[in-house]
């Protein structure tokens, strides 16, 4: 029998209290990224290698452990007293038993983020399980029915920013497709040196408080002499209008946050061995809470051999950006017997994770210089091109010219009250009858484009090969050929005035799920009505893309949207049950951009 949905709403918020009264206060953020990074090699902090565990049956103990990333002792959530938890490597067709055992004086969960399972053991508290409470054990068993790499994460409050996660490693029955000698995991995260719920209070009280790139009166008068006066104001006067900024690139910045590679921060080195001329396979995941990174290793040429565990035809690329929650696995061929540089600069360039391949341990390469800060462009929100004209094209072109250039940040509305339609039961009507900004969103909505070739604001004409969607080419075909027989269509909201997100215009708490009918093939059209990218993850299914030309791409289980942008991907409703299906920036998520999908026998 299934729950009501008001009830499980109740308890699902009822956990979120739970668990958020219960952590240990970090107290407030330190003063600046730079600071952490010298400080975390002065306080002797070093990379350690991840434990890993293989087999079937595996003994998991979730608990509080005194940290020191930063030069400033902290206390973090973790799995085994390891942060990251410790790797597990399961194989594909065994059936696992996880035993997870909570010792904190919270609830708790784990979510096998990427991997197919009964909606009972997807770890979500208050859609598929009750939640671990303090001093309890939960046991996962399950059957493995894919391979690749993929991660474990809580899914209960903030406990995620505070350390609990980490990879897995899933080996396929028949072998690897693409060979390699050796293998690392990379798990990219951020950390912040306070509470989360304090972070979370910030940015609801001052959405724009870690927002660091905002014009002074200095900068208007350098465009001013740079670009005359008559095409500073057209450029900014688009922005105006729409109350909003080309800057607002990322909710919490590296004012906040250091950035680590499995773990470490940039001044404790991560290194990964290797030997000249060997094939190197590294695991890439992005496990952070709210970043974006820009991955490359000046000096080597990346082949991406997966993206988020499913095998692809090799890709060679330069650079790829990554999103919370997505996963791709490369190739790199060093031929030399020295370092090369992992860098991963958070996309608004305010930080950078990084660590090193070389021969042998203790050895270092310099840090490459992080990239000019990205600005928004007309691309980015095509109802600024609607209700500017030519306004908006020199605004890029002004953007173009002076990419080190910071705009005024002014605060942007999003707030959506387009009906929703049945919830699923029939098609989404989209965004009607709005006026003023509602209305310009609208506009957007009307005029956004699938842009499956873009690689993103900051990665446009870099001089490097980036990677995009439209290069990625799975090695099978779709796992179900058959036509869509629905679409469903959704806008990604928000009020960033309040720091409310949601799916058209509706939190979670005022939701309805939305219903599959159980083995239909649909259509999922997501339409970015705001200014950020979203990490949208679907639990229990996967997303498949296909190309303009009506090409099967790829399957992801975490699917980028861009700004501006409408992505439509199919879904086969193979899972019986309750899913969550959410943003997996966790801020959004908590704000409120999550809704159950209830997929219910036909």
């Amino acid at each position: 029998m299934v729950e009501s949905f008001d009830a499980s709403r109740r308890r699902f918020v009822r956990g979120l209290a739970g668990a958020a009264s219960a952590w240990p206060l970090l107290g407030l953020c330190t003063e600046s990224a730079s600071a952490q990074f010298a400080t975390a090699s002065d306080s002797g902090q070093r990379a350690r290698p991840t434990p890993v565990l293989e087999g079937t049956e595996f003994d998991l103990e979730i608990g509080s452990l005194g940290v020191n990333l930063t030069g400033v002792p902290r206390v973090a959530t973790v799995v085994n007293g390891q942060l990251p938890g410790p790797l597990l490597r399961w194989r594909e067709g065994d059936t696992v038993t996880i035993r997870v055992a909570n010792r904190l004086s919270a609830p708790t969960s784990i979510h096998w983020h990427g991997v197919l399972v009964p909606a009972d053991m997807d770890g979500v508290p208050g859609i598929s399980f009750n939640g671990i409470g303090p001093g309890a054990t939960f046991s996962y068993r399950f059957t493995v029915e894919q391979a690749g790499t993929y991660w474990y994460h809580s899914h209960s409050r903030f406990q995620e920013q505070i350390g609990l996660y980490g990879p897995i490693i899933i080996e396929p029955r028949g072998g690897e497709r693409h060979a390699a000698d050796r293998e690392h995991v990379i798990l990219l995260s951020d950390w912040a040196d306070c509470d989360p719920e304090h972070l979370y209070r910030t940015l609801k009280l001052h959405s724009d408080y870690y927002n660091f790139a905002r014009l002074t009166a200095g900068d208007f008068f350098s465009d001013v002499r740079a670009h005359g006066l008559r095409a500073t104001l057209a450029a900014r006067r688009p922005w105006g209008r729409m109350r909003m900024s080309p800057t607002d690139l990322a909710d919490i910045s590296g004012h906040a946050y250091t950035y680590l590679m499995n773990g470490a921060p940039p001044a404790a080195n991560w290194t990964g061995l290797f030997q000249p001329g060997e094939k190197v396979r590294l695991r890439f995941i992005n496990g952070s809470s709210m970043t974006y990174f820009d991955v490359r290793i000046p000096g080597l040429k990346l082949s991406v051999i997966a993206a988020d565990g499913q095998d692809i035809e090799p890709v060679p690329v330069d650079e790829f950006r990554i999103g919370a929650g997505e996963v791709y696995d490369v190739l790199v061929e060093p031929d030399a017997a020295r370092s090369y540089a992992i860098f991963a600069q958070a996309l608004d360039r305010s930080g950078y994770a990084f660590g090193t391949l070389a021969p042998r341990e203790g050895m270092k390469t310099s840090v490459p210089p992080l990239d000019p800060r990205p600005l928004l462009g007309s691309i980015d929100m095509p109802m600024m091109r609607a209700a500017s004209g030519g306004q908006a094209d020199h605004a890029d072109r002004m953007v173009r010219q002076d990419q080190m250039g910071h705009m005024e940040h002014t605060e942007h509305t999003h707030d959506a009250a387009g009906p929703a339609g049945a919830n699923g039961a029939g098609d989404m009507q989209g965004m009607q009858g709005m006026q003023g900004m509602q209305g310009m969103q609208g506009m957007q909505a009307s005029s956004a484009a699938d842009r499956l070739s873009d690689p993103g604001v900051g990665l446009r004409d870099n001089g490097r090969r980036v990677l995009t969607y439209s290069d990625l080419h799975a090695l099978t075909g779709p796992r179900d050929e058959r036509e869509p027989s629905r679409q469903i269509e959704l806008h990604l909201t928000g009020n960033m005035a309040r720091y409310v997100w949601s799916f058209d215009g509706r939190k979670f708490s005022d939701s309805q799920p939305l219903r599959f009918r159980y083995g239909e093939r649909l259509i999922l059209v997501l339409i970015n009505d705001t200014m950020m990218q979203h990490p949208i993850h679907l639990h229990g299914m996967w997303g498949e893309l296909y190309g303009a030309d009506g090409r099967f791409l790829a399957r992801k289980h975490t699917i980028t949207v861009q700004p501006g942008q409408r992505l439509a991907y199919r879904v086969s409703a193979d899972a019986l049950g309750r899913w969550a299906y959410h943003c997996h920036m966790l801020y959004h998520m908590e704000a409120g951009m999550f809704r159950e999908v209830l997929v219910e026998p036909s």
